[in-house]
């Protein structure tokens, strides 16, 4: 019905990687967390790591030989989200053949991770506030409490919660319950010095995983891979780490080993007297891995945005970058990013549905009126 985890305390001697300034502010904050029974909240973007630092959190704190509890909030439905939280009595509907207990009391004594509290339904962050304020536990189809509960909450989003309160889609109270203890990630673009301890680590990781040698990598490769955007964050470089593991069978690594859209050069910085060159965007990355590597959008974005490693930004910069070699036609821009013809109706259905689409006026060009049907 519904997918959580639960760790047992026994899972130890996770540790953060790096060597920033960023990564050493965030053990001070995990420290500082885990000497109190207070809530947290991560933020940061998908593939960051903040399942990481809640289970650190966790097992640092004097809750450690107790469970922990991990629910994607984002991967259940409403409907049954509340059953996944607060359980439910035999009958209360349809499937509900016995009585079953939820997740926060399972959790009792130790602590739930709620990932992805963002994309959470008013009626859930309701019922989550008189939770937090209580902590009352009223199964779905009972008319009273059954008991309360003894659980540490860490909550954990990519959403930029002040926006969601001011767009009314998430509430200002249950904000200010859960960031008690705020934790932020930051991307992996902007600690572009973790970057090698990352790859050297994931490298020696995935060949001992896949009995091989762990592989070299050549400067110019090891330049490439740290100028590069990382629209996935950490999670995308362990896949590519893994990847070159598997096909260098422990060999160099060099610069045209590399997954196509990291191949690109690193920007060279001009003098202070010239034009300073645009960066190197996660939107460049994507769109070159489209155009210039011949993939399909359905898989250089649709699914990595599904699977929330990608943001609204993402895709509409993205979108940004076709429509302007275009002209301004999502009609050509089916053709750019290696859709099937029959496409069409399907893009422009997905980018209403997620809120993703770009007006495309703008970027209509006298130069192209070939263009000019959407």
């Amino acid at each position: 019905m519904f997918k959580a985890m639960i760790r047992d305390a026994s899972e130890r001697g996770e540790s953060l990687v790096g060597l920033g300034t960023a990564i050493r502010a965030i053990e001070s904050e995990i420290e500082y967390a885990a000497r109190s029974d207070a809530k947290v909240l991560i933020t940061g973007e998908s593939g960051v790591g903040k399942e990481v630092i809640a289970r650190l959190v966790h097992q640092r704190s004097r809750r450690a030989h107790t469970p922990l509890v991990t629910i994607n909030c984002a991967g259940i439905p409403d409907s049954l989200l509340e059953s996944a939280l607060f359980g439910h009595v035999k009958g209360s509907f349809t499937g509900a053949y016995r009585d079953r207990l939820g997740l926060l009391e399972v959790a009792n004594n130790g602590t739930i991770f709620l990932d992805e509290i963002g994309e959470m339904s008013l009626r859930m962050q309701a019922l989550l506030l008189r939770f937090l304020e209580n902590g009352e536990i009223q199964r779905v189809g009972s008319d009273r409490v059954q008991l309360r509960v003894d659980v540490r909450v860490i909550a954990a989003t990519n959403r930029n919660l002040l926006e969601r309160i001011a767009s009314k889609d998430f509430r200002e109270d249950l904000y200010y319950r859960l960031n008690v203890i705020h934790i932020t990630i930051p991307p992996l673009r902007q600690r572009r010095e973790d970057i090698p301890v990352f790859l050297q680590y994931f490298l020696r990781s995935y060949a001992e995983r896949h009995r091989t040698v762990p592989p070299e990598l050549s400067p110019d490769a090891l330049a490439a891979l740290v100028a590069y955007a990382w629209p996935g964050n950490v999670r995308e470089l362990k896949n590519v780490a893994e990847r070159l593991v598997i096909r260098s069978q422990g060999g160099l690594i060099v610069t045209t080993d590399l997954p196509l859209e990291m191949q690109r050069a690193p920007v060279q910085v001009r003098p202070a007297t010239a034009a300073a060159a645009p960066p190197y965007s996660a939107a460049d990355a994507l769109f070159d891995r489209m155009v210039t590597g011949g993939e399909s959008f359905w898989d250089v974005v649709h699914a990595p945005f599904m699977a929330r490693d990608l943001t609204r930004q993402d895709v509409r910069a993205v979108l940004c970058r076709g429509l302007q070699q275009t002209g301004g036609s999502y009609k050509v821009l089916v053709e750019l990013f290696n859709m099937n013809e029959g496409d069409y109706k399907r893009l422009l259905n997905f980018l209403r549905k997620h809120d993703c689409q770009v007006p495309f006026q703008r970027f209509r060009t006298a130069r192209a009126p070939q263009l000019q049907n959407v």
